[in-house]
């Protein structure tokens, strides 16, 4: 354990400042690599961490890849920008509302500058208005029929 890092709990890792030390880990095959590059996108330079947060998000534990694609968000958040390899990550998972990278994309359509997104991310944004219209509508249909029928019963 070095500087309060406890790979084996996860206490500690979101301080963790060291690249050396999240490949060293990594290396070693160590639990909660994803929780570390959360603390990476927090305390080093995003050119630093982005390979870091890439491998992570290879993980095999769902959790941990979970947790990789948090730090993505995480350093949009922080950098207003994200580097080629982490928008290759998020095109790579794909930008569905099921996938599980929506928290990062959305993270970094929040904070990353439109003009500085990378082509598939400026459509997925137009597609995703389009899609949160079309299900608007849907609901506000749904809502008047049920609200329609309500009506006709207390009427009989």
């Amino acid at each position: 354990m070095a500087a309060g890092w406890d790979w084996g709990s996860g206490e500690g890792l979101l301080g963790l400042d060291s690249p050396e030390e999240w490949d060293g880990a990594f290396e070693r095959g160590e639990d909660h690599l994803g929780t570390a590059a959360i603390g990476l996108a927090f305390n080093c330079a995003l050119e630093e961490a982005s390979p870091r947060i890439v491998r992570a998000m290879r993980l095999p534990d769902a959790a941990q890849r979970g947790f990789a694609f948090t730090a993505a968000g995480t350093a949009a958040r922080l950098n207003g920008e994200l580097t080629p390899e982490l928008f290759a990550a998020l095109r790579a998972e794909g930008p569905g509302r099921k996938s599980i990278a929506v928290n990062a994309i959305n993270d970094t359509l929040d904070y990353v500058p439109f003009r500085q997104l990378p082509l598939w991310l400026k459509w997925w944004t137009l597609v995703s208005k389009v899609q949160d219209k079309l299900e608007t509508w849907r609901l506000e249909a749904t809502y008047a029929v049920s609200d329609g029928w309500k009506a006709l019963r207390r009427r009989r």
